[in-house]
């Protein structure tokens, strides 16, 4: 089950998210759309998707995953049929807003409720095996959708996509998904259920309700903390390739340092995803966002050399990567199972607010502190206050 929503995954991030960047140039050169028009329909996909998460955790945690993704998945097919034939600015800004909410039940979120039920003591393990296939999506559907723009334009590139997402995703959402392991006679982690087996007999995980959680001091820190590393994130995907170009650096060098961010996030989550079995994540996440801070350090310091450019990517990347299972990993680890789906709606609606103010606030901010080098300080701040924030609820534990 988890192999199979793993492959799902590459596929719905890869036509849902990824694909769009490629069709923007051509979307434009036909209907006469301006950039901003297209951008603008993108970010509201981007806020429908956060609008729809606590809804969508609501609807895990009494309902479970199978139901859900499986609908999502022929909405989502529906809607990129819908894309190739849009002719209307309306039209297409309904349709990007239908993507938004299908992407909330078939993306990460819905995944991690699954992960979440259905391990305990490999969680950490799965969410790195997740995380792992979702990060090829960029490296196969942007050079894909550029191929099949190429062979059919951008309409027929649609409807090959289409018939990609349908034959891959539905069904693996309809066969494969269970709500529990108890469904299929197991316990978490794939352990037989049998009361006499003393390796399979493991105590109930406690779980705390989404108005327990909601309640809790550390819930907003922890909340805060990543939303500080989203913020950060979004900020530099957006900003890099002006900053480095600002700083001297040729274009393709730009881009190729913005391009290494994929691959560093894979690199971190190798290399600190296991180490998330063996050591407290609140402390790793911590120090995670101090890795953030650093390769912002190396980018102000020495970010107009190709050494200080590399080193910047090398731990911002490694740490944005790797953040992404501690979240998911955290949420499990002090909330439970029970209502994981609907107290990850809240807090991912905290993110979205990040995601969404990050580009343009970002660039207000660059262009009233007078360049990008104050705005990146601030960034670093920003960060380490969100570390602090997670050893100030660390404490609150004990």
């Amino acid at each position: 089950m988890l192999v199979g929503v793993a492959i799902a995954q590459i596929v719905s991030w890869g036509i849902l998210f990824y694909a769009f960047t490629v069709f923007q140039v051509p979307m434009q050169a036909e209907l006469g759309w301006s950039q901003v028009e297209l951008s603008g329909a993108y970010s509201l996909a981007l806020l429908c998707t956060g609008l729809a998460a606590v809804p969508v955790g609501r609807w895990l945690d009494h309902h479970g995953p199978r139901l859900l993704m499986s609908l999502g998945s022929i909405l989502a097919t529906l809607l990129i049929i819908a894309w190739a034939q849009v002719e209307h600015l309306a039209s297409f800004y309904l349709i990007m807003a239908g993507v938004g909410f299908v992407s909330a039940a078939v993306l990460y979120e819905p995944a991690f409720a699954i992960i979440a039920v259905w391990f305990r003591r490999l969680r950490a393990r799965a969410l790195t095996v997740l995380t792992f296939f979702g990060a090829f999506a960029s490296f196969i559907f942007v050079p894909l959708s550029a191929w099949l723009n190429e062979l059919y334009g951008w309409r027929g590139a649609l409807w090959a996509l289409a018939l990609l997402l349908a034959y891959v995703t539905i069904p693996v959402h309809v066969l494969l998904l269970r709500r529990r392991p108890e469904d299929l006679g197991l316990q978490p982690d794939g352990e037989p259920l049998n009361p006499t087996d003393s390796h399979s007999n493991h105590a109930p995980e406690r779980s705390i309700t989404p108005r327990a959680a909601l309640s809790e001091l550390r819930f907003w820190l922890i909340s805060f903390a990543f939303a500080s590393s989203t913020f950060a994130g979004v900020t530099l995907v957006v900003h890099i390739i002006p900053h480095l170009i600002a700083v001297g650096h040729a274009p393709g060098f730009a881009a190729t340092v913005a391009g290494l961010f994929g691959l560093m996030s894979l690199i971190g989550r190798m290399i600190f995803g296991p180490l998330a079995e063996r050591y407290s994540r609140a402390r790793l996440s911590a120090w995670l966002l101090v890795l953030q801070a650093l390769g912002l350090v190396f980018l102000i310091v020495g970010g107009a050399s190709v050494l200080g450019a590399i080193l910047y990517v090398a731990c911002f990347g490694a740490a944005s990567g790797t953040m992404t299972i501690m979240r998911a990993a955290l949420l499990a680890e002090h909330y439970g199972p029970a209502s994981y789906g609907t107290i990850n709606g809240f807090q991912n609606l905290v993110l979205t607010g990040a995601r969404t103010i990050a580009p343009l606030g970002a660039g207000i901010l660059a262009a009233r502190l007078g360049g990008y080098t104050p705005l990146f300080w601030g960034l670093c701040g920003f960060l380490l206050l969100g570390a602090a924030a997670v050893r100030l609820a660390l404490r609150r534990e004990t």
